[in-house]
């Protein structure tokens, strides 16, 4: 643990006269708080409080120390106030997947720069969710359910998965009324288990999908969706604008499952340089208004859903 932070942990501890009260105030746990004023009576060699299960308070040495100790961490806030008042300026590394940072981070990305002169950004367009720490980005946008609680996020809205085809395909093969129904068609699928899998609300054994192509990239797999080769499995932005145009059409709407949550994403709140929490406001604000991120996403939607058939 930093030593600064030993210092305004064990300022706090006294001010509130309890450690779970401190361990609360510092939205820490009360082992951790424990811990850090342990270790720095075990660093400086002295008795700093008096604790029993009844009452705690500092013993003398620990009254002078504290004295010292509010002094430096009130010189430390006061400092880093005016490191937070500074322009916003520096390299800002960002990530987002391909399809989406194309069509919306992009812009977004151009217009923070045209606001912030002093800001540099690099754009890392990846479908691969890229370590944050490993690969020094500042901020990602995430789709889908965040597995990491250590992560500080922001919810800019949401989208869902949705069945495609092409009107042309529909009136060659017809139009599937059910998951089983698939069985009977050609399906558009990607080369990883969540692309090559489909799942159904409310079905617990998916049908066995029959596809002879089987790609590893949005854009083709939309392409090919369009040209007519079959059933496709995309979010509902990536297909926002064909399905808006009429050039496909969204299928088996009653087996779609909940929306995905889309976060913008950061390593924590703590000590943020100012460019991260501007970008993340100015970003969100932008993001929010997108239709293909609204919450529940019926600006795609075409037609009444079909009752699932039980079975």
């Amino acid at each position: 643990m930093d030593r600064l932070d030993e210092l305004a942990i064990f300022v706090r501890i006294v001010e509130e006269g309890s450690l779970a009260r401190a361990a609360s105030r510092l939205r820490r746990s009360p082992p951790a708080v424990t811990r850090a004023l342990a270790a720095l009576e075990d660093r400086i060699g002295v008795r700093l409080v008096d604790r029993t299960t009844r009452r705690l308070a500092p013993t003398e040495a620990g009254r002078a120390f504290y004295d010292k100790a509010r002094s430096l961490t009130a010189d430390y806030e006061a400092a880093t106030a005016g490191a937070r008042e500074a322009p916003v300026r520096g390299l800002l590394r960002i990530t987002a997947p391909v399809q989406f940072g194309r069509r919306h981070v992009a812009p977004i990305v151009a217009r923070f720069l045209d606001a912030e002169a002093g800001v540099e950004v690099e754009l890392m367009l990846n479908d691969r969710n890229i370590d944050l720490i490993d690969e020094g980005i500042d901020v990602a946008l995430r789709i889908g359910p965040l597995a990491d609680s250590a992560l500080s996020a922001r919810l800019v809205g949401h989208v869902r998965r949705l069945w495609v085809a092409s009107p042309a395909y529909l009136k060659r093969r017809g139009t599937p009324r059910t998951p089983g129904d698939l069985v009977q068609h050609e399906s558009i699928l990607g080369t990883v288990r969540a692309n090559r899998e489909w799942s159904f609300a409310g079905l617990r054994t998916p049908p066995r999908l029959m596809g002879r192509l089987r790609v590893d990239d949005v854009e083709t797999r939309l392409r090919a969706a369009r040209e007519g080769r079959g059933v496709a499995q995309l979010l509902s932005y990536q297909v926002a604008d064909e399905l808006a145009s009429g050039k496909l059409v969204r299928l088996l709407q009653a087996w779609e499952a909940p929306p995905l949550p889309v976060h913008l994403v950061t390593k924590g709140r703590a000590h943020r340089a100012p460019k991260i929490d501007t970008f993340i406001e100015f970003a969100a604000k932008r993001l929010r208004a997108l239709p293909v991120l609204a919450t529940a996403p019926d600006a795609v939607r075409r037609g009444k859903p079909q009752a699932p058939t039980p079975g």
